[in-house]
């Protein structure tokens, strides 16, 4: 039963990371395109939709546990490009912050593969739903 509720409370705090991230860029999509622009990447405005919606999916994902490998995966992948393009070594100089932020996304990311590895547990809407079939 520990596990169980380890693993749910996991999958809440997921749920509930990307979901603040979304609603940060839905908040101020100005502030979120400056700041991918800033970074250097065009079409910036586009990519904060893109980068908005795949963390509502993301979070909607952890929180049902439907695709929840997938999303484990694909999280994975993406809090370490962030960990790069935008507090990766060529900031460090700039501000010592940005070292600290930049592990704090390994740290993530070593959650993110445990979870992968170890699946949702039993309270999923794919198991919910391959129950009544």
């Amino acid at each position: 039963m520990a596990r169980a509720i380890a693993i749910i409370v996991a999958r809440i705090i997921f749920s509930f990371v990307f979901f603040m991230a979304a609603g940060f860029k839905f908040a101020d999509i100005g502030a979120t395109v400056g700041y991918i622009t800033a970074a250097g990447f065009p079409m910036a405005t586009f990519l904060t939709w893109i980068a908005a919606f795949f963390e509502i999916a993301l979070a909607l994902a952890f929180i049902s546990g439907a695709f929840f490998t997938e999303a484990s995966l694909l999280a994975a992948i993406y809090v370490i490009f962030l960990a790069f393009a935008f507090h990766g070594p060529s900031h460090w100089q700039q501000n010592q912050a940005e070292f600290g932020f930049f592990i704090d996304h390994f740290t993530f990311l070593a959650g993110l593969l445990f979870a992968a590895v170890h699946g949702p547990e039993k309270w999923t809407l794919q198991h919910s739903l391959l129950r009544r079939i």
